[in-house]
């Protein structure tokens, strides 16, 4: 069941129907890699229950979590912003349950929809934004000269 919170509270209430409609049910066991940064980003999550780490690729090196996401957040954004290929890589740090979208599908409804569309992106811009900055302050944290991480 979808929570009507996140992303789906930024679809305004009568385009929400449709968009829900393209969700199924899927689950992650603890441990899996649901993507790898660089991949194709064909589908993204809303999550239900459990945690996703996310990680970016760093050369020599294990690659570090940068955030981690819970129930009600959305789990990818690369789907929408070309050439849909995913900024890191995630895997599952619980049991995870989530409604999976088909990003070719959700892409194709955004351009019969308009309004729904112009949410969706304006959603997922603020999403990018504060992925962005949490990968910054935890990079900085693990790589950088003591002091230079920014804190809000």
């Amino acid at each position: 069941m979808i929570t009507r919170n996140g992303v789906v509270a930024a679809v305004p209430p009568d385009h929400r129907d449709q968009f829900v409609r393209l969700a199924h049910e899927v689950s992650f066991p603890i441990g899996t890699r649901i993507f790898e940064e660089g991949g194709p980003a064909d589908r993204f999550w809303i999550i239900s229950s459990g945690g996703v780490a996310l990680d970016v690729h760093v050369p020599g090196r294990r690659a570090p979590t940068v955030d981690t996401l819970g129930p009600g957040d959305l789990l990818g954004w690369s789907w929408l912003i070309p050439p849909c290929r995913w900024h890191l890589g995630a895997e599952a740090v619980s049991l995870v349950r989530a409604e999976e979208f088909d990003a070719a599908m959700v892409r194709a409804l955004c351009l019969k929809d308009p309004v729904l569309g112009s949410a969706l992106a304006t959603y997922v811009a603020g999403v990018v934004g504060r992925r962005l900055r949490s990968t910054r302050n935890r990079l900085l944290d693990l790589y950088g000269p003591y002091g230079s991480g920014f804190r809000s």
